[in-house]
């Protein structure tokens, strides 16, 4: 009977996929995903179009509209897609360049000398994956028109006659809920972020973003391009220099760009782009620049005596302590590591980059002495505070993952051995960690009882966090290590759960512990391994055994409406001049201050158990704004922390504050 299966096998059974259909059979293969980033990135690969007549000098303005019906309209004032016959398709290249993948200006053939799109299957992706697309150029100020169905079109390309529009492009699209099934929603927080990027990376770009849902509207236009970008994300830090090293310049037929100003802070935050695409993984260009970076001020500090015959160089880690970067380089084919573009691979950019730092960068340094000393002086303080924690730290790195040596004496582990089901909370105080020892599944469930404020991590070297009790206690129990030791991979518990009372002291510490993790162990909360329990803010006490848990004031008074509602329905008699929580036939509330409150057992129903507890995963999605926001709140500028707190004291309910 198999053998006859095996027979029939024949051409029949192989599918053939013409035209877009590859791309709605398998959208992930050519966008990543089908959520949120999914949706988003067709806005990107229709943006990032307009944004390359920008580079190439052809256009000044991208308008991003984010329609209410449900649909995005992107407009630019380029050379708009050319309406002519294909001579390979014989269709108008408007319509091949949406519907043909790897169709595009960007193959050789003279439309672009740099660009960021690569594989060219970008607006015919998008075309695929809408449920309609209209596509507008203007041409000589004659206007056409094309419209089109999951990526099949429904009209010819019309000549709609003149127009005072000017020449451009504009693509309107609605993306396929059949396709996107998690949202088609589009977030505009989202268009603001990639619109200001791209404002920083081309100078001169006028960008705008329209939500017609909300009438909420911004506009970015920058002058100084990236010089602008690391004055930005320097806010609220201390600066070394009052204007950042800035060098622009041809190499063969590439461009680099480079942009750096150093601050007072302990951490790294280089930036790299290739054709205005982020590189977050890096590649050649970072290679490049930090080799030039760290030769060439040991070269510097050498030749003005600021480091001694005697002294060893000056280490990258130590030269890149509180450096603030942006690389940017626009080469006419990119070699990218993969269609996500994470990581740039072209070696001949490594040369570029040296080249341009070494001769620039050293003029610099020799044209601004107070500078370049400011600079040194810091890469030596870091160097000797490097030392100093060297042997701090390997008391403090964990050697083994998973065989129990060195672990911190108040840790409570847990008996399973595989980190994928094993959870770490993390409590606030002995009272709430004897609760939790108690109530918890001791397989799969260890407890870190935390005494007091934890270390501000905003404003301290790593020397001073090693000195630190409760630093030490949990970067040993983590088991990934610190520093340049630090490894993901040794990660013992994936779920790191801080559980703290639901007041002021509570936030406090889980804001102390979310700055530890985002300034030194950002891997951990990239990889989505960090939560925050949510304990619940009342008890509602009913008679005999019920009772009810809820999580915000909004609950509670809906939960009572609940309970009215249902004892009428019912027949109960109610009295409706009783109080409501009478009415709902309940006995009394118990507002929760602190998790010490409860023992054992209602700590494990209300916060622990997986079945019924809270918890709100830490997400990483805007790396910048989550900087910034830490720099103000845990930072050492107050005037920032004050206009916050004026800025957002209204929304503040006197009546929960513990004063």
């Amino acid at each position: 009977m198999s053998k006859q299966k095996e027979n029939n096998y024949d051409g029949s059974q192989i599918q053939v996929l013409e035209g877009l259909e590859p791309v709605r059979k398998r959208p992930g293969m050519y966008i990543g995903s089908t959520g949120y980033e999914g949706v988003h990135h067709l806005i990107k690969e229709i943006a990032d179009n307009s944004i390359d007549e920008a580079i190439a000098g052809y256009g000044t303005k991208v308008i991003v509209r984010i329609l209410d019906d449900g649909g995005i309209n992107i407009t630019d004032d380029g050379r708009g897609i050319p309406v002519d016959i294909h001579p390979k398709t014989g269709k108008s290249t408007l319509e091949t360049v949406l519907t043909v993948l790897h169709a595009g200006g960007k193959f050789g053939g003279g439309g672009y000398k740099v660009s960021s799109g690569l594989h060219g299957v970008g607006s015919s992706v998008v075309n695929a994956l809408s449920t309609k697309m209209i596509a507008e150029v203007v041409k000589k100020g004659q206007l056409y028109r094309i419209e089109f169905e999951r990526g099949v079109p429904t009209t010819e390309l019309k000549k709609l006659g003149k127009t005072d529009r000017e020449d451009g492009t504009s693509i309107t699209f609605y993306p396929d809920p059949t396709i996107f099934k998690e949202t088609v929603t589009f977030d505009y927080k989202w268009v603001v972020n990639y619109l200001r990027h791209q404002s920083y990376l081309t100078k001169g770009i006028y960008t705008q973003v329209d939500d017609e849902r909300t009438g909420e509207r911004q506009a970015f236009y920058f002058e100084g391009g990236i010089q602008s970008y690391v004055k930005s994300l320097n806010v609220g830090k201390e600066v070394l220099s009052d204007q950042p090293f800035y060098v622009e310049k041809q190499v063969e037929d590439s461009m680099v760009e480079v942009a750096i100003q150093y601050n007072d802070s302990y951490n790294e935050n280089v930036r790299a782009f290739a054709n205005n695409v982020i590189n977050p993984d890096g590649g050649t260009h970072v290679v490049g620049f930090r080799s030039s970076l760290t030769q060439t001020i040991n070269e510097y500090a050498r030749k003005n005596n600021l480091l001694k015959e005697k002294e060893e160089n000056l280490s990258g880690d130590d030269i890149r302590e509180g450096l603030t970067a942006i690389i940017l380089v626009k080469l006419p084919d990119p070699q990218f590591e993969g269609q996500t573009k994470n990581k740039l691979g072209n070696p001949e950019v490594r040369r570029y980059v040296q080249q341009v730092m070494n001769e620039y960068f050293g003029y610099y340094l020799d044209e601004n002495p107070a500078v370049a000393k400011k600079i040194v002086n810091k890469a030596l303080l870091a160097a000797r505070a490097r030392k100093a924690a060297r042997a701090a730290r390997e008391n403090v790195i964990r050697k083994g993952v998973l065989d129990g040596l060195n672990l911190p004496g108040k840790l409570a582990d847990c008996s399973s051995k595989k980190p994928e089901e094993c959870e770490l909370y993390i409590v606030e105080g002995d009272s709430a960690g004897g609760s939790a020892k108690n109530g918890r599944d001791a397989r799969t469930q260890a407890i870190l009882p935390l005494r007091g404020k934890v270390l501000n991590t905003e404003r301290a070297r790593l020397d001073k966090m090693l000195a630190n009790n409760e630093i030490v206690s949990l970067i040993k129990g983590m088991g990934v290590g610190i520093g340049e030791q630090f490894d993901i991979s040794g990660l013992r518990y994936h779920r790191i759960i801080i559980m703290t009372d639901a007041d002021v002291d509570g936030s406090h510490i889980a804001t102390l512990l979310m700055t530890f993790f985002f300034r030194y162990m950002r891997e951990v909360v990239e990889g989505g391994h960090i939560y925050l329990a949510k304990p619940p803010l009342f008890l509602l006490k009913g008679s005999g055994n019920k009772h009810y848990y809820v999580y915000s004031d909004e609950e509670r008074d809906a939960k009572i409406k609940e309970l009215i509602e249902e004892r009428k329905a019912r027949g109960t008699q109610i009295n409706p001049e009783d109080n409501e929580i009478k009415q709902a036939g309940l006995t009394g509330i118990q507002r929760y201050k602190g998790l010490g409150e409860m023992d054992a057992t209602q700590l494990w129903e209300t916060t622990m158990n997986p079945e019924n507890r809270v918890l709100i995963q830490l997400r990483l999605e805007d790396a910048e704004r989550a900087d910034a926001i830490f720099t103000k709140l845990m930072g050492s500028e107050v005037s920032m922390r004050k206009s916050f707190i004026q800025t957002n004291a209204k929304y503040v309910n006197l009546e929960e504050l513990d004063v």
